[in-house]
C-alpha cells in the first residue's frame, strides 16, 4: 500500500493477527526532534500500542521510539511516553464514542513519512477470538500450499 511520497517506517504485524480492522484513519503525531531522527532510522516498536482518549484528545500509548544516540544535550525524551495524535475533532468524537459503546479499540497499524511529515495509520478494531485466529492461520496455510502446488506444476 505504498503510494508516491510515502516511506514506511514500521508496520504493526501483530495487530492484523489479533484484531479485525473495521475502519482506518490517518493521524499526525506530536514528536520532538530526536524522535523524528530515530524514526528516520526505523527504530520503532509497536509491541502493545493502542490509542487512549483523554477529554477531547487522543494519545498513542505503548509505542517505543528508541532514543537517538546523537541527540547531544537533549536527552529529555522518554521512549514510552504518550504521544498526542493530531486528528479532527469529529474523528476523535466518533472514535471515542465507538470505543466506549461497543467495546472496540483503536490500534496503530503503520507509521510512515508522507511529504516529510510523520503519519500514523490507526484502525478501529475488534479483537479476534482464538478460533478466529486459528481459522485465519488455516486459510493462510491452505493458500500457501496451493501456491506451492501451482509453482511445481
Amino acid at each position: 500500500m505504498k503510494s508516491r511520497g510515502e516511506k514506511v517506517i514500521g508496520v504493526n504485524k501483530k495487530a492484523r493477527h489479533l484484531y479485525e480492522f473495521l475502519d482506518k484513519y490517518e493521524a499526525g503525531l506530536v514528536l520532538v526532534g530526536p524522535e523524528v531522527k530515530s524514526l528516520r532510522l526505523g527504530r520503532v516498536s509497536f509491541k502493545d500500542g493502542y490509542v487512549k482518549f483523554k477529554g477531547n484528545e487522543a494519545y498513542l500509548v505503548g509505542v517505543h521510539i528508541a532514543p537517538y544516540e546523537h541527540a547531544g544535550r537533549y536527552d529529555g525524551h522518554d521512549p514510552e511516553r504518550e504521544r498526542k495524535l493530531l486528528l479532527h475533532a469529529a474523528q476523535i468524537r466518533l472514535l471515542k464514542s465507538k470505543v466506549e459503546q461497543r467495546g472496540l479499540t483503536v490500534v496503530p497499524v503503520r507509521l510512515y513519512f508522507s511529504a516529510g511529515k510523520v503519519k500514523l495509520e490507526i484502525a478501529l478494531a475488534r479483537g479476534k477470538k482464538v478460533y478466529d485466529r486459528k481459522e485465519d492461520r488455516k486459510d493462510r496455510d491452505l493458500k500457501r500450499d496451493a501456491a506451492r502446488e501451482l509453482a511445481r506444476a
